[in-house]
């Protein structure tokens, strides 16, 4: 009777890299990477020769130099007699501010707008449709500078609030809203640990601490519900472990409010939102918001009227139908467009130089860059910072999406 026995293994040749599917596209993957380090040796290169020739040289020195101008919006301390360097960490805090605020409120809109746009109401509807189409198809700059343009024409001036025949008064005498922005109360510290910016640190990292913990309890809730198919009550736990060590902390540093006066011809103390902010922050809004209830609307629309019509036959409301199935499924379809609005939102912030806003664009890639004269290293510097909050909001909203996306057994 023969044997079966493998056959004999064959000796690696050069040629199999080529011939043999196993290594062939290894092999043009390396090819292709050799030949991408070449040309980008070659033009950096050819960048460093000319410059050469041209007299000049890459340096970063000039972030040490006094910067000499001022910045109105600014979440950190800075003056005139600030460095370049500094100047650039205000533009760069100030970008990420508006992204922020812009993506919190442009997803709210989008829900909100996409939810509608389906709604049985025919006048709710095509109001929703309007909005969307109107805002969508109209650039941002425009909208931008048409917001500001009415907060500068429609709101008063500072001194409108001055003296005994005053024409306006603060709301609860807490809140001003001029056209130079609104004013609003700012919470501080009496007894700060180590700086008023180690504090919200501090109060940052508890928060963040609180989060974990709050899924920590979620998680042995889910836990004990699968093995006892009973979930136990953790609302109280969950307050708890979110209220409870913030305020603690806070009650320790002593917080108070700075409520703004009017001193002068303008208001000073609490905390200014300037009007190119306001501007800027809600033209991202609600354009970007119209792309995102199409994304939204899309996402619902994907989910079979099946499911709908087996969670109304359970005895669900409509409101808590949208909430507990239509929505949770609908998010593998939201999210993956979900994440290039958020990118088209960072990017679009570049537009603040329009209005004034001291953007990162503004700061590095405007005033620094005309008084240095360092163009290459201006603008090496903002393509970097930019494809750096891209790559990191990409991936943040990728991990998000393979938590909510299917999971089989």
């Amino acid at each position: 009777m023969a044997s079966l026995t493998d056959p004999p293994r064959q000796s690696f040749r050069l040629s199999m890299l080529f011939n043999d599917t196993r290594y062939r596209s290894l092999t043009f993957q390396a090819i292709a990477a050799i030949l991408l380090a070449l040309a980008i040796w070659y033009l950096g290169n050819n960048l460093i020769q000319n410059l050469r020739a041209a007299g000049l040289n890459i340096s970063y020195d000039f972030f040490g130099e006094p910067a000499g101008y001022d910045i109105n919006q600014r979440l950190i301390e800075y003056d005139s007699q600030s460095t370049h360097g500094r100047a650039a960490v205000v533009g760069i805090l100030n970008t990420l501010l508006v992204a922020f605020l812009a993506c919190i409120t442009a997803t709210v809109f989008g829900v909100i707008a996409g939810v509608l746009r389906l709604s049985n109401n025919w006048l709710v509807a095509k109001l929703m449709a309007v909005y969307v189409e109107i805002f969508r198809n109209i650039p941002v700059l425009i909208w931008i500078i048409i917001i500001f343009t009415i907060m500068t024409a429609v709101l008063p001036s500072p001194r409108a609030y001055r003296g005994d025949d005053a024409t306006h008064s603060m709301l609860f005498d807490l809140f001003a809203f001029t056209n130079r922005g609104v004013y609003i109360p700012g919470p501080t510290f009496t007894n700060p640990i180590g700086g008023i910016g180690i504090s919200w640190l501090l109060v940052l990292g508890v928060l963040v601490a609180s989060f974990f913990g709050a899924r920590a309890i979620a998680a042995r809730a889910t836990r004990i519900q699968e093995q006892t198919g009973e979930r136990p009550t953790t609302w109280y736990l969950t307050l708890g472990v979110w209220f409870v060590p913030v305020a603690i902390l806070l009650a320790v540093m002593g917080l108070t409010w700075n409520v703004p006066e009017l001193r002068g011809f303008n208001f000073s103390g609490g905390i200014k939102i300037g009007g190119p902010l306001i501007a800027l922050w809600f033209a991202l809004s609600i354009y970007t918001g119209a792309f995102i209830a199409e994304n939204v609307r899309a996402g619902i629309q994907a989910i079979s009227k099946g499911q709908t019509e087996a969670a109304g036959a359970l005895g669900l409301r409509p409101g808590r139908i949208m909430n507990l199935v239509v929505l949770p499924q609908a998010l593998r379809v939201i999210i993956p467009p979900l994440i290039s609005q958020y990118l088209n939102i960072t990017k679009n912030s570049s537009l603040a130089i329009a209005v004034g806003y001291a953007d990162i664009t503004a700061t590095l890639g405007g005033i620094t860059l005309n008084q240095t004269g360092r163009a290459i290293e201006c603008v090496l510097l903002l393509m970097l910072f930019y494809l750096t909050i891209s790559l990191l909001i990409s991936a943040g909203m990728n991990v998000y999406n393979n938590s909510v996306k299917l999971k089989e057994r």
